[in-house]
């Protein structure tokens, strides 16, 4: 247990607590995933656990646990990669389960396995269906036996570059080169004809063996401008499958998504029930428990192919979250504790949800990663605003983990109604002292292809130099500065008010610039 940690006031029982299996949950990750699992323990009366490195020694995952303990140095290898250490931490510490989040060890078979065999309960499918859909030929062959539409290509690793060429040559190009063993874009080459497949073949594999351990490759054709939608399934223990709904997940840079809502504007009942019904056939063929996910592609006439499953939960649960009123992270819990789904076979969504993952990128020199303290953090609120953050006033942001620092959700009762929230959540939020990708988000807002949800995974590449390079509303991001640097103001001082007019006057022409950069440290007032 971290030392001088404050003893914190005994979690809260629910009236109707859940079924008595797990008592105390040990969390497996950092940042804003490991709060989230916090606060759905906490609401469920179960005893959570924060691990942290070095570097998360005071972040607010930590802080939040009922108890927190050191895992290692800062970086991930030797602390959130270390199986056998958070195993043991676990059992030191009295837990009946480890969550693994997402990332880092979530859809590690032998890590399910090694926390099952510690006696431990895994919140999360059983090893054995991460095994079957850890690899993607793998779970090609598995779609294909159960009827589950799949893009052209192999199921199996390729030996060559010579062989490419001839599997490439019968399926037409141009050809998706994918690694066997993982996603997240890493591993993946697009080649438009025999001439590029050496080079890529070689890139391929280089990628996917730093990235995880494995360099097998497979071909799949390459379809051109099509969405990427997902389905959410659920599945406990007791055979009941159910799907929540389709998420549109195509706003995406370099095969890493940016942006998600639920549900899709290309999604109508019928194509919603059919695509549910795929995954569910795929989930059930995997002898899937817990929460998970189905990827497609959906092209233009309607058709879906099944891309992969996600053996965890996803980062852009929230959305699905908000358009059915189900909490997915209290309800893989649950599953874990044995409980039986009590939701109907078919849920519609209710509104529309949209989520920007908020980044330590700049936008404007490349996405290049931006570190440093986090000097001041005004979160949004409002109607129809959620903050999944993992971040605060004071955090320092390091290249150790991966950039994303929060996630900002809205809801609204149509998708014009959530665009324009997002919008104005967006001009909210000040973040000072790391660049981050607000303004990114600010310009896709405001987007016409976007707001009409005219989008496809290649939009965002081709839209990316005039999203970058157009400026967000002058008079909106005025008015925004005028207000960050008011409520800036107040809180440095210590509640005190101030003027709109005193603010106004003081703020520079350059107000919307410092807006836009998510700062107020020029804003005086």
């Amino acid at each position: 247990m971290s030392a001088g940690k404050k003893q914190k006031a005994a979690t809260a029982v629910p009236a109707a607590p859940v079924a008595k299996l797990l008592r105390k949950v040990l969390i497996a990750n950092r940042g804003e995933i490991a709060l989230r699992i916090v606060r759905a323990c906490q609401e469920l009366g179960v005893r959570s656990v924060a691990v942290y490195s070095d570097a998360d020694a005071h972040a607010p995952h930590v802080r939040e646990a009922d108890e927190a303990v050191n895992i290692g140095p800062a970086p991930s290898a030797e602390s959130y990669l270390k199986g056998d250490v958070i195993i043991a931490a676990a059992k030191r510490v009295g837990a009946d389960a480890i969550h693994p989040g997402y990332g880092f060890l979530s859809e590690r078979e032998w890590f399910a396995r090694a926390v099952r065999d510690a006696g431990l309960v895994w919140i999360g499918p059983p090893a054995e269906a991460i095994a079957a859909l850890g690899s993607k030929t793998a779970a090609r062959t598995l779609a294909v036996k159960h009827g589950v539409p799949v893009v052209p290509g192999t199921t199996e690793a390729l030996s060559c570059a010579d062989e490419a060429v001839t599997v490439a040559t019968k399926f037409g190009f141009p050809v998706l080169l994918k690694a066997a063993a993982g996603g997240g874009g890493k591993g993946m080459r697009v080649v438009r004809s025999a001439g590029e497949m050496a080079s890529a073949w070689d890139a391929a594999r280089n990628e996917s063996k730093k990235a995880f351990g494995d360099d097998a490759v497979y071909i799949e054709k390459y379809i051109e401008g099509p969405r990427h939608v997902e389905i959410q399934i659920l599945a406990d223990s007791h055979g009941t499958v159910i799907s929540l709904g389709e998420r549109e997940c195509s706003v995406q840079r370099r095969h890493q998504k940016m942006i998600e809502e639920a549900p899709s504007p290309a999604v109508d009942v019928d194509l919603r029930r059919r695509m549910g019904a795929a995954a569910v056939r795929a989930a059930k063929a995997a002898g899937y428990v817990n929460a998970g996910t189905c990827e497609f592609l959906l092209d233009s006439t309607g058709e879906f192919y099944f891309l992969e499953m996600n053996t965890r939960i996803q980062v852009e649960h929230p959305v699905t979250e908000l358009v059915t009123g189900i909490d997915l992270v209290q309800w893989q819990i649950r599953i874990a504790s044995g409980e039986k789904i009590p939701f109907p076979s078919e849920i519609e969504p209710r509104g529309w949800a949209i989520e920007c993952r908020l980044t330590s990128e700049d936008p404007s020199n490349g996405f290049l990663p931006s570190t440093g303290r986090v000097d001041y953090l005004h979160v949004p609120s409002g109607p129809g605003v959620r903050w999944d953050g993992g971040i605060e006033t004071g955090s320092v942001v390091g290249l150790h983990y991966d950039p994303m620092l929060a996630k900002l959700i809205v809801w609204g009762a149509t998708r014009e109604e959530a665009v324009s929230r997002m919008h104005r959540a967006l001009l909210e939020l000040v973040v000072d002292g790391v660049e981050t990708s607000r303004e990114f988000h600010l310009r896709v807002m405001e987007d016409a292809d976007f707001k009409s949800g005219a989008i496809d995974i290649q939009w965002l590449e081709r839209r990316l130099e005039s999203l970058l390079g157009s400026a967000p509303d002058e008079d909106a991001l005025q008015a925004a500065a005028i207000a960050a640097t008011l409520v800036a103001d107040r809180d440095r001082r210590g509640g005190g008010r101030t003027s709109a007019a005193a603010a106004a006057a003081a703020a520079p022409e350059s107000a919307s610039a410092w807006a836009r950069r998510g700062r107020t440290d020029g804003l005086r007032v």
